[in-house]
Formats: structure tokens, C-alpha cells, sequence
């Protein structure tokens, strides 16, 4: 199991224990985390997924890849560069105690 941190932007925190090998996203739509909408279902097809990764993760999560991710982002609001679709993080062991902030509000 993968622990992941979901942080809403009232400072609100959902820890949620996840099966590796799943997005981000899967295990917050799972676990009803409020504002991981992922209207795509996880095909990289929207923005409503987007958080951002904490500093201290960033390196182990890596950044934005180009092409769809990043082209997805562009209808994100409040894009910075620790801006991800949480769709396109795999889960796996090494990311145990992974921290995401939520933005205020997704598209």
C-alpha cells in the first residue's frame, strides 16, 4: 500500500491508503477525496485531476511530461511547476507518504 496526502486549499488533509500500480487519481475518486473530479477517467482528456506536488516529492514524482499532460494543463487554473495531472502519477512503494495540494478549483 501507497500512502498519499491530499491536501485541499483550506488546509484540510485526506490520507489515503492506496494499492500500488494505480493513478493518483483512481485512488482519490476511490476514497471520495473532494476536488479530484477526473472526468476522463483518467485519460490525460481534462484538467479536473490537476494538483500539485509538494516540493519535497517533485523529484521523485518528476515533472509535467510534454506532450498531453502538459497541453492539458494549459486549462488548468493557477498552473505553477509543481502542477501535475494526478491521473499520470502512477502510484508505486517509493512514492509512501506522497504529498499533493489541491488547488482551489478545478476546470
Amino acid at each position: 500500500m501507497t500512502k498519499v496526502n491530499y491536501i485541499e486549499a483550506s488546509g484540510k488533509v485526506h490520507a489515503v491508503d492506496a494499492e500500488a500500480g494505480i493513478s493518483a487519481m483512481e485512488a482519490a475518486v476511490k476514497n471520495a477525496v473532494p476536488g479530484i473530479d477526473g472526468d476522463c477517467g483518467g485519460a490525460a482528456a481534462c484538467a479536473t485531476c490537476h494538483v500539485y506536488v509538494d516540493d519535497a516529492w517533485i523529484g521523485r514524482t518528476g515533472p509535467a511530461q510534454e506532450g498531453l499532460e502538459k497541453s492539458m494543463l494549459e486549462f488548468a487554473e493557477d498552473v505553477r511547476e509543481t502542477s501535475r495531472l494526478a491521473c499520470q502519477i502512477t502510484l508505486v512503494d517509493s512514492l509512501d507518504g506522497l504529498v499533493l495540494r489541491l488547488p482551489e478549483k478545478q476546470h
